[in-house]
């Protein structure tokens, strides 16, 4: 059944967060040339905001879930019209009929396990601080510095949770002082926003945010960017402001400050990969690229479409739970550039980020020519 659906609520919302930017779209396609779908099939980003600015859009085409939120046409727009939110909005309204379309079908399954459980696996909550099993990490107390706030990928991927386990070695090798709320802690809800379920996000965040002030938290220092952003720039959204630090961020500082050290030498060419919600969307560049420059023997050089055109992995706005075709991966192009460049190992600052980069090097068959790290990994390494 095709629903061709009214779009009087989308148009009000477009109209109180762009103002009359969308009317005055004059279609000169800057969003399309941009956006990283068109790298790899055929996609129009500016006829979906065209239709939705019209009134009539087809809420069960898959062409809705497409959008990665990567930030790439946003940044480009001379009319600063507000793509991410108008496809949230048109989203919004996909959920409200229970609409999901071909690949994103599993976004009802990923749903029931953030509100039973408050992961996307819907993996026992109990279980969530499993990953630091014997690493001396402490639950939070109100007179530690930090909470630190894996995500649910490093809580749960066996990929991802030595990406945890790795910060917090580095953590206590610097004295850090941090602890880690375990079951208390839900998603950031990031994700499940952005596919249109306003009202699990609201009842994510609520839940996180009366864990954290019950607890004295003041500062949470994250390994994702989808955590970063949310924390920093959504949550205030219910009147409350936490100082929200992402762990390449605090690395070159306590490098800096003398509180970690690293005797050892990494001889090996590195690039690396700016994830789009530490970068483009929070400016969060030289702080990664500056715990690299200082680890001994690494070669650091970049990609092409680097800092602000950095290629996205395809993971934001939602995909990380959908499936993609494997000649449609946006990070295939990542690896291949990586190669291209020399790169024994392709680095990043985001769960998202290695999933995809990690699926695109097996699926390639280039598992033995290079590898996916994260940030923290390199640093375990050579302290």
């Amino acid at each position: 059944m095709e629903i061709i659906a009214p779009f009087q609520e989308v148009i009000d919302e477009i109209k109180e967060k762009g103002g009359d930017a969308v009317k005055y779209c004059y279609q000169c396609g800057k969003c399309d040339t941009v956006c990283p779908w068109n790298k790899v099939r055929k996609f129009s980003m500016r006829k979906l905001i065209r239709e939705a600015t019209f009134g009539i859009s087809e809420i069960e085409k898959e062409e809705i879930w497409r959008c990665t939120t990567c930030g790439k046409c946003p940044q480009r727009c001379p009319r600063d019209v507000k793509q991410i939110d108008d496809m949230m909005a048109i989203r919004r309204m996909a959920t409200g009929y229970g609409v999901f379309a071909g690949p994103v079908k599993p976004y009802r399954t990923v749903a029931s396990g953030l509100s039973g459980q408050g992961n996307p696996f819907n993996e026992d909550r109990k279980t969530r601080a499993a990953w630091a099993d014997g690493l001396g990490v402490k639950p939070f107390k109100e007179d530690m510095e930090y909470l630190y706030f894996p995500c649910c990928y490093c809580s749960y991927d066996p990929r991802l949770k030595k990406v945890a386990q790795a910060t917090a070695k580095v953590l206590k090798k610097a004295g850090v002082s941090f602890g880690i709320l375990g079951e208390k802690e839900n998603c950031c809800g990031e994700s499940i926003r952005k596919t249109g379920n306003e009202d699990l996000f609201k009842k994510l965040a609520k839940e996180n945010i009366k864990a954290f002030v019950d607890a004295g938290v003041k500062k949470i220092l994250v390994s994702s960017p989808h955590c970063y952003h949310t924390f920093k720039n959504e949550y205030p959204m219910f009147k409350v402001n936490f100082e929200v630090v992402h762990i390449s961020q605090l690395l070159p500082q306590l490098i800096a400050e003398g509180k970690l050290k690293l005797p050892g030498e990494y001889a090996k060419k590195v690039a690396y990969h700016d994830p789009c919600y530490l970068g483009r969307h929070n400016g969060i560049f030289d702080d990664p690229r500056d715990a690299l420059k200082a680890v001994s023997g690494v070669e650091l050089t970049e990609l092409p479409e680097a800092r602000m055109d950095s290629t996205c992995c395809g993971m934001g706005g939602g995909r990380v739970w959908a499936e993609t075709e494997k000649h449609e991966r946006f990070s295939n192009i990542r690896v291949e550039q990586a190669l291209e460049v020399g790169a024994k190992e392709l680095i990043t600052a985001c769960p998202y980020c290695i999933t995809a980069l990690e699926d695109s090097r097996l699926v390639m068959n280039h598992a033995d020519d290079i590898e996916v790290k994260d940030i923290t990994e390199v640093i375990q390494e050579v302290m």
